[in-house]
């Protein structure tokens, strides 16, 4: 019996896509990172039951942070995106989290950055307040050692690639990092969309969005570059092609995320049918539903991306780059 939901709703599914193909499924994957998170801070003393915990969000981070200080007895305040929408902010208002949302802006970047300021703001109004800095600090990659744990021991032994978004990092490159510690063969890709500023697409744009929670317009400073192997950056209409065509062929119901892993992990699969290949979806597709509902049936099997050899090549809608565990901007300079 578990304590208390949060610990219920972290918990992942494993699920057969095809041979040699299954995806990590979670109904919130952050709840990981919070309740990691969370317990060291109260463990060496830097938060204490009753503190308020602070943090900027566009939505499912908002959720798991409101669930951990939930369990631990702590405040929670979010500074929430305009996208955040009025099924988490009365799920919030019901667990005790406050929330103050961004008015709408003209694109994520800006609403991003906006978030930053106001936080920034609040820590002067309230210097008791601890801000966790969900993109920055390194604290977050805690929680994901146990889903490391759990992969490790639910896939035979054999060689892994791990396919998820990057976004800060934490959740792949911890558990691809875990892995490897503990003497598993683990190649890690990494998912981005374009404009992010991660991986050095800042100067390319999709007209459609960027997809919240993989990337940013703002710097992630908590991602390990040199944790990843390859990089795939993949337009909102690539992503949403994946989205359905998951959802069509196994019935898994997952975030835009998980749509453009889905398709970067089946490309994958094509070079090298002797690894075992893990796509993270790492929420659900309810907050994306607009996309499934305005979707066209693309044969996602004709849709291939372009090779770069350094950021300059990326380009819409679909690229992939060796990265080879290295922070260089070129990929020949690999050994």
């Amino acid at each position: 019996m578990h304590r208390h939901v949060a610990d219920a709703a972290k918990e992942p599914d494993l699920i057969e896509l095809r041979p040699g193909l299954v995806c990590l499924r979670f109904e919130i994957m952050k709840i990981y990172s919070a309740l990691g998170a969370v317990r060291h801070l109260l463990d060496t003393g830097t938060v204490e039951p009753g503190d308020t915990l602070v943090d900027s969000s566009s939505g499912i981070y908002a959720h798991a942070l409101a669930l951990a200080c939930h369990r631990y007895g702590l405040r929670c305040h979010i500074v929430g995106s305009t996208t955040v929408d009025r099924t988490l902010k009365v799920q919030l208002e019901i667990l005790g989290a406050t929330l103050e949302q961004m008015p709408p802006s003209e694109n994520l970047g800006l609403d991003q950055n906006r978030r930053v300021r106001r936080i920034e703001e609040i820590l002067r109004e309230n210097p008791r307040y601890h801000w966790m800095r969900q993109y920055h600090d390194s604290v977050h990659y805690l929680g994901y050692h146990e889903v490391a744990r759990q992969l490790g021991a639910m896939i035979p032994l054999g060689p892994l690639t791990i396919v998820g978004g990057v976004g800060t990092g934490a959740s792949t490159g911890s558990i691809a990092s875990y892995l490897r510690e503990h003497d598993r063969d683990v190649e890690l890709v990494g998912v981005q969309p374009f404009g992010s500023v991660t991986f050095g697409a800042e100067h390319t744009s999709d007209p459609e969005m960027i997809i919240a929670g993989i990337g940013s317009s703002i710097e992630f400073r908590n991602v390990r570059h040199a944790c990843y192997d390859r990089l795939h950056w993949v337009s909102y209409g690539h992503a949403t092609a994946g989205a359905v065509d998951l959802l069509r062929t196994s019935g898994v119901f997952a975030g835009l995320s998980a749509g453009a892993s889905y398709l970067a992990a089946l490309w994958e699969r094509e070079l090298d049918r002797d690894r075992t290949y893990v796509v993270i979806a790492a929420d659900t597709g309810h907050r994306y539903v607009d996309a499934f509902a305005k979707h066209t049936t693309t044969e996602i099997g004709d849709l291939r991306p372009a090779k770069a050899a350094s950021q300059d090549e990326i380009a819409l809608p679909w690229t992939v780059m060796d990265w080879c565990r290295g922070e260089h901007t070129d990929a020949r300079d690999c050994g």
